[in-house]
């Protein structure tokens, strides 16, 4: 046999494996998206939704940009209605200025902070305390008395002022901070939203915590509690926007003035002076003030709540 008929193998073809991300990317399944629901599923759809949505957001400013630009008038030019977007005398900060020399203004701002600050820590706790009790413990009468809290949200706050103010007498509270922080921190509404939050929590947390050995107050402390620092952000947040803005309660429990809140004090300057439209705008500017501060620090609690489970407290 000669060297021309020994069988030679045929030359192995040496193919280049594929980079990884690039194998992935072939093998990866291909998914479909399907149409926004929000928006809808072509450009013209989601044009028109946001154009909507621009109209609307620019109706909702209008007010408050008109209230800022009378702000900022005189008495004179915010009574007349041809210069009404630039006055004639020009921007000035006339009424401010007023509203802070006749009105003892820092004293009811501190007042306002002071209250719903205390309405705001109260209202929390108890409601955080009371949810969990609904969503985590079993007792006798449970269902009912869950039932008469849901209820309680049927009833407006108007028609509790009579009892709650004989009640404040009976106790000698009236003319006391007591008086106006306590009927505000009945909030069965933030009752059902933190009883529906504990809901979503896994419950495997609860039984890991007591196996370690801890009860229910360990658990709710040091385990439900840290899991909701979005939630308890959010309801803290809408809490002290409804007590600082609450005039009713405020305006019935006291009629002393160092006791005002920045609403009963801004209506007691503008019933004893008169109706100036600057001034009034310029007061309720102030008042607003402090609430948008708030709002722009804790803003992101409110969308991470809303966005997180039970877990996104983590």
């Amino acid at each position: 046999m000669t060297s021309t008929d020994v069988p030679t193998r045929p030359a192995r073809r040496t193919v280049s494996p594929l980079p990884a991300a690039r194998r992935a990317h072939r093998t990866r399944p291909i998914v479909q998206r399907g149409p926004n629901l929000t928006l809808g599923a072509s450009r013209l759809s989601r044009t028109l939704a946001l154009a909507a949505l621009a109209v609307m957001a620019l109706i909702w400013l209008l007010p408050m940009a008109w209230a800022v630009f009378t702000a900022f008038k005189s008495d004179q030019d915010a009574s007349d209605p041809l210069h009404w977007i630039w006055p004639q005398g020009g921007f000035t900060l006339d009424a401010f200025r007023t509203v802070i020399e006749r009105g003892d203004l820092p004293l009811w701002m501190l007042n306002s902070l002071f209250i719903s600050a205390a309405v705001t820590v109260v209202t929390v706790v108890v409601s955080a305390m009371a949810g969990y009790a609904f969503s985590r413990t079993l007792f006798r009468g449970r269902r009912w008395l869950f039932t008469v809290t849901m209820a309680s949200i049927l009833v407006p706050p108007q028609m509790l002022i009579v009892p709650w103010f004989q009640q404040m007498l009976t106790l000698d509270l009236v003319d006391t901070y007591a008086a106006v922080i306590l009927p505000q921190t009945v909030a069965p509404v933030m009752v059902f939203i933190l009883k529906k939050h504990f809901d979503t929590i896994p419950r495997e947390l609860e039984e890991a915590a007591r196996i370690d050995g801890a009860g229910h107050a360990r658990i709710f402390w040091s385990v439900m509690l840290p899991l909701s620092r979005p939630m308890l952000a959010a309801v803290s947040i809408f809490v002290f926007i409804g007590a600082w803005n609450n005039f009713l309660w405020p305006f019935v429990s006291t009629s002393d003035p160092a006791l005002m809140t920045l609403p009963v004090g801004i209506t007691a300057v503008k019933d004893a002076y008169g109706v100036n439209y600057a001034q009034t705008m310029a007061s309720s500017v102030l008042a607003a003030l402090p609430l948008v501060l708030v709002f722009l620090f804790f803003q992101r609690h409110i969308v991470k709540s809303v966005a997180t489970t039970g877990l996104g407290g983590q």
